[in-house]
């Protein structure tokens, strides 16, 4: 079902308002019209109609940008779930632990100043500590698989990087090593913490210093070296799959959701935030619309950024070799077998098997296949334009 409220409805409304208050940068004015069209006829569609029962249905296809809110079997849903998928099959049988890096707000204006610099510098800064890390307490190179989030549940700039890490690794002799039993943490947080604030700040400085921006940012720099900075450790988590279905509810989330907006009146948006100062409890906040889409722009990622990355035994070259040491010789599968001589599964079958929702089964009838009848041509271009008037959606 459809969301009542959606961000397209906020950016058709407030567009105007943010773009004569804000200067936006080009990546922004594309995202936000992108969005706007996004499962509208402006991008076109195709007619379903149900084998069984003759139920018609209309649709409209998906913008596809990774900044708009996802939209069931179209969106980002799916892509969640085949990553997770993915990733689960190449992941070592071996415990993992949740690192959190976050950054303090005083750097916000250097962030906004330079995204992909900034964003850059932070993933290396994070791989760096938890590599030499890895080195100093357990004399291993280990991994790591990183996502950034830019937001907070206010849709405040609030960077951080998700890690998880692998309780194992390689020694400087290329043996490979368990490490992380000996306690609940993997690393001395406080010494984690105090490695990449100097780590960050230090690369911070001397990227500044050669595009001679560093007297722009002196200040706000010397204000986060007196900041006690956070890094959340949290203890060993279960088997490999429990690992990466937790980390994959954080792989392909945008700022906020549809399902999040719970009204849009007059000039107001009012969305659904937790508090972590009363524990993590849900409350409805309410914003000038203008600012609301302030907010979300801020957290719109330079073009073909990725926020995904591999470290170490988990980037792609070496994980294929790693994972040979831990397949098992078993007899030939006759199930197997005949299993790899059918046809491969398709897009919808996949997320129907993963998620338990079959995407093409009838609404109406819940027995007979939604079909495809006929196409729905483009009523206009969806690019460089921002729509000032809502498109009928399907």
């Amino acid at each position: 079902m459809r969301a009542r409220f959606e961000l397209a409805d906020v950016v058709n409304r407030f567009y105007s308002g943010l773009a004569n208050k804000t200067k936006l940068i080009p990546v922004q004015t594309r995202v936000l019209g992108k969005i706007a069209a996004c499962r509208t006829a402006a991008l076109g569609g195709h007619e379903e109609a149900c084998e069984n029962c003759g139920t018609a249905r209309y649709s409209y296809n998906s913008c596809g940008d990774r900044h708009c809110p996802p939209d069931s079997y179209r969106d980002q849903a799916s892509k969640q779930a085949f990553w997770i998928d993915d990733l689960v099959r190449g992941t070592l049988p071996i415990k993992h632990y949740h690192i959190v890096f976050t950054v303090p707000h005083q750097l916000n204006a250097i962030c906004l100043h330079n995204q992909k610099l900034y964003y850059d510098l932070l993933f290396a800064s994070v791989w760096h500590t938890l590599r030499s890390f890895g080195y100093s307490h357990y004399g291993v190179e280990s991994g790591a698989v990183a996502v950034l989030h830019t937001w907070g549940q206010n849709l405040s700039l609030h960077p951080h990087i998700h890690c998880i890490v692998p309780a194992a690794g390689y020694t400087l002799g290329g043996q490979w090593k368990n490490i992380g039993h000996s306690g609940r943490y993997l690393y001395p947080v406080h010494q984690l913490s105090s490695a990449f604030k100097g780590k960050f700040l230090d690369s911070l400085k001397r990227a500044l210093r050669k595009q001679n921006e560093l007297s722009l940012f002196y200040d706000a720099i010397q204000q986060a070296y007196k900041t006690k900075w956070v890094v959340h450790c949290e203890p060993s988590l279960a088997g490999a799959e429990h690992v990466i279905k937790y980390l994959g509810q954080y792989t392909h989330r945008v700022a906020i959701t549809n399902q999040r907006i719970l009204n849009i009146a007059e000039d107001k948006v009012t969305f659904i935030a937790k508090d972590y100062r009363d524990r993590a409890v849900k409350k409805p906040v309410t914003l000038d619309g203008v600012e609301f889409l302030r907010r979300f722009a801020l957290h719109i990622l330079p073009r073909r950024f990725v926020k995904i990355r591999r470290f170490g035994i988990y980037n792609h070259t070496t994980k294929r070799n790693l994972a040979l040491q831990f397949v098992e010789e078993k007899k030939p599968d006759i199930d197997a077998i005949i299993k790899k001589q059918q046809p491969p599964e398709t897009n919808a079958e996949r997320f129907a098997r993963l998620t338990g929702i079959n995407p093409c089964l009838c609404p109406v009838c819940k027995t007979g296949r939604m079909v495809t009848i006929r196409e729905l041509p483009r009523i206009r271009s969806p690019a460089g334009f921002i729509l000032k008037e809502p498109l009928p959606k399907a």
